[in-house]
């Protein structure tokens, strides 16, 4: 939760809470990052606790951000940035019309290793 707490500092993006209809339980958060006027474009983030994982929630919340940031923001690019074993957020960015641009290897450092993530993107035609 620190981490979710020090994204809220971040002037650079906005990110909502996940929660259950039924019950208002939280269960993760979702939002842009690295959001640039200037060019347009940001980069989607979206995380659920453990449990909720492969339930369909990502697909049914993400297109309220999506929305959001074409509509309200005035954003033409939308980008994901996934690690490359992740194979649930990938075929759900494919659900949502993503297009695969690529793979950067050995991108970033996680847990002493180097990890290499696919970047995905979605663009305004409207």
């Amino acid at each position: 939760m620190r981490w979710f707490a020090d994204l809220e500092k971040n002037e650079n993006g906005i990110w909502w809470a996940v929660c259950l209809k039924e019950n208002k339980t939280f269960i993760g958060a979702g939002g842009l990052n690295n959001l640039s006027q200037a060019h347009k474009k940001a980069e989607v983030g979206f995380w659920l606790l453990p449990d909720y994982w492969g339930q369909g929630i990502m697909t049914e919340a993400m297109p309220l951000i999506i929305n959001h940031a074409f509509k309200n923001l005035g954003l033409h690019r939308i980008e994901g940035f996934v690690e490359k074993e992740n194979a649930n957020c990938k075929k759900a960015l494919a659900k949502l019309k993503f297009n695969h641009e690529g793979c950067m290897q050995d991108f970033e450092i996680k847990n002493g290793e180097f990890i290499s993530l696919d970047v995905y993107a979605k663009i305004n035609n409207a």
